[in-house]
C-alpha cells in the first residue's frame, strides 16, 4: 500500500510538472528566440538606414564603415550590396548567403533563418521617399548567447523539477508510511487473532483519525471475543469436571450392584452401564471439541510422513484385533504448517472412525502427497461409507452414522484442520467405502528437513 501511493503522487507530481514546467519552457525558450530574433533584424534595418543615406544622398561612407565596424567588433558580420548587387561595404561574402536572398532584398523583402551557429537577416535598403529598395543589408550574428540562455533556462527548469520531486517523494513516503504502518499493524493483529492468539490487539495510536478509530473497535471486539471464548472454554471445562464426578461415582455403584444383582437385574443394569458409558464419551468428546475451537497453537513444521507411521504402528494392534488391515502407504518426506499436536490428534480421530465403520476383513489406507503447496493426507475405507447427505452433516456435532456414536469425532477434525488453516472432505472410496481427505498447508523445503530432524532426535 505504501508503495501505491508514493507511486501514485510520484505520477500525480510529474504529470503537473510536464503541464506546467514544459510548457513554460517551451514558451520561454520561443520568446527568447523572438526578442533574439527582433533584436538582430533591428539592427540589420539600423544600419540599413545609415547606407541609405550614402547609397541614395551620395554621403561619404564614413558613417556606414562605422556602423559596419562598430557591428563587426560586437562580432557580427555584416556585408552590404547596392541596387546592382555590387558590394559596398563590409564583408565581400558572407557564407550561405546567396544572390537569390540579396535579389529578394533587392525586391523590398526581408529574409531571417537560423542557418548553423547564426542567425541571418537580409533587409532592403528602402528610399525615405520612394520606399523603393535601392540596396540590400546582411547580418549574420552568431546565437550562441542565445542558445546559452535558453540552455539555462531548461536547466534551471530540470533543477526545480527535480528538487519538486524529490520533496514530493520525500512527503509521499512520510504520508505513505503515516498511512500504512497503522493498517500494517492492524493485518498483523486481525491474523493473529485469526490464528487463534486471542490476545491480539493492534496499535492504536498513530495514523489517520479513521484509521486510529478502526483500531480501536477492532481491539474493543477482540477483547470481547476473547472474553466471550474464555467463559465459553471455562464453563465447559467446569461442566465437563463437574459431570465427570458424578458419572464415574455412578458407574462405580452400577458395577457394585451387578455383581450382587441376579443374572435379569445385572442385564439391565449392563444396559445402564452402557449409557454411562456413552455419556461419559460424550462428555470427553465436549471437552475435545471446546479445546479443539479454543486452539491457539503456533503453527510448525510437522513431519506428516514420519507422524502417519506413528499412528498407523499405534493403532495397528487395535485394527488387528476386529481383524481389519491398517496401512500406511510409502512416500516422499513432506512436512506440512500446523498447531503442535494436531495432526496426531486428527488421525487417532480419523483412523478411529474407520475402524468402528469397517467390518471383518476390511481395509484402511492411509496415504499423502504434495501439490502446489499443499500435502494432502487421505485416510480411505472400504466400509459402509455415507451417503452424500450424510457426507454433508457429518462435519457437524452430534451427527453420526455410526450407531451409538457420539458425532464429535469428524467435528474435532474438521474444526482442528480449520484452524490450521487447511481443509477437510468426504468421499466416496471407489469401489465403496469413506475417504477422507484432507488439505493442509505445505511448509517450505527447508523447514522440512528440519521437521524431519527434530522429530528423529526426539524419537
Amino acid at each position: 500500500m505504501a508503495r501505491r501511493i508514493t507511486l501514485a503522487v510520484i505520477a500525480l507530481v510529474v504529470v503537473l510538472l510536464g503541464v506546467v514546467a514544459v510548457p513554460l519552457g517551451l514558451r520561454s525558450a520561443s520568446q527568447d528566440t523572438s526578442d533574439f530574433t527582433a533584436q538582430t533584424r533591428t539592427t540589420a534595418e539600423a544600419v540599413a538606414s545609415v547606407a541609405e543615406e550614402q547609397l541614395d544622398d551620395h554621403q561619404p561612407p564614413g558613417s556606414l564603415r562605422q556602423a559596419v565596424a562598430e557591428l563587426q567588433r560586437q562580432g557580427d558580420r555584416v556585408a552590404v550590396y547596392g541596387k546592382d548587387g555590387r558590394w559596398v561595404a563590409g564583408r565581400l561574402a558572407i557564407a550561405g548567403v546567396g544572390r537569390p536572398a540579396i535579389g529578394r532584398a533587392l525586391t523590398g523583402s526581408t529574409s531571417v533563418w537560423r542557418q548553423g551557429e547564426d542567425l541571418i537577416v537580409v533587409t532592403p535598403v528602402l528610399k525615405d521617399e520612394t520606399s523603393v529598395s535601392i540596396g540590400a543589408v546582411v547580418l549574420a550574428r552568431p546565437a550562441e548567447p542565445l542558445d546559452h540562455r535558453i540552455d539555462a533556462l531548461w536547466a534551471w527548469i530540470t533543477l526545480v523539477s527535480a528538487a519538486g520531486l524529490i520533496v514530493a517523494v520525500v512527503i509521499a513516503t512520510g504520508l505513505a508510511r503515516w498511512v500504512s504502518r497503522p493498517l500494517h499493524g492492524l493485518e498483523a493483529a486481525s491474523r493473529r487473532l485469526g490464528g487463534g492468539e486471542f490476545a491480539a490487539r493492534a496499535p492504536a495510536g498513530n495514523g489517520p483519525p479513521e484509521v486510529r478509530t478502526l483500531a480501536m473497535s477492532f481491539n474493543r471486539m477482540a477483547a470481547r471475543l476473547e472474553t466471550l471464548l474464555s467463559g465459553h472454554q471455562a464453563m465447559i471445562a467446569d461442566v465437563s469436571h463437574q459431570l465427570r464426578t458424578p458419572l464415574a461415582a455412578l458407574r462405580l455403584r452400577l458395577d457394585v450392584l451387578a455383581l450382587a444383582a441376579p443374572d435379569t437385574l445385572a442385564e439391565e443394569l449392563s444396559f445402564a452401564q452402557d449409557e454411562i458409558a456413552r455419556l461419559s464419551r460424550m462428555v470427553d468428546g465436549l471437552l475435545a471439541v471446546a479445546r479443539a475451537e479454543n486452539a491457539s497453537s503456533p503453527a510448525v513444521s510437522v513431519a506428516v510422513d514420519e507422524v502417519i507411521d506413528e499412528r498407523v504402528a499405534a493403532w495397528r494392534p487395535a485394527a488387528e484385533e476386529k481383524p481389519v488391515s491398517l496401512s500406511a502407504l510409502p512416500g516422499q518426506p513432506v512436512s506440512a504448517r500446523l498447531g503442535d499436536g494436531h495432526l496426531e490428534q486428527v488421525l487417532d480421530n480419523l483412523i478411529a472412525n474407520a475402524l468402528e465403520a469397517v467390518p471383518q476383513g476390511g481395509h484402511v489406507t492411509v496415504s499423502f502427497a504434495q501439490a502446489d503447496g499443499q500435502v494432502q493426507v487421505v485416510v480411505a475405507d472400504d466400509g459402509p461409507g455415507m451417503s452424500p447427505q450424510q457426507q454433508r452433516a457429518a462435519l457437524r456435532r452430534y451427527v453420526s452414522a455410526t450407531p451409538g456414536g457420539s458425532g464429535l469425532g469428524l467435528a474435532i477434525v474438521h474444526r482442528l484442520v480449520t484452524t490450521d488453516g487447511g481443509t477437510l472432505t468426504l468421499s466416496d472410496t471407489p469401489g465403496g467405502g469413506l475417504t477422507a481427505i484432507l488439505e493442509l498447508p505445505a511448509a517450505t523445503q527447508e523447514k522440512t528437513l528440519v521437521a524431519h530432524r527434530k522429530r528423529r532426535d526426539s524419537g
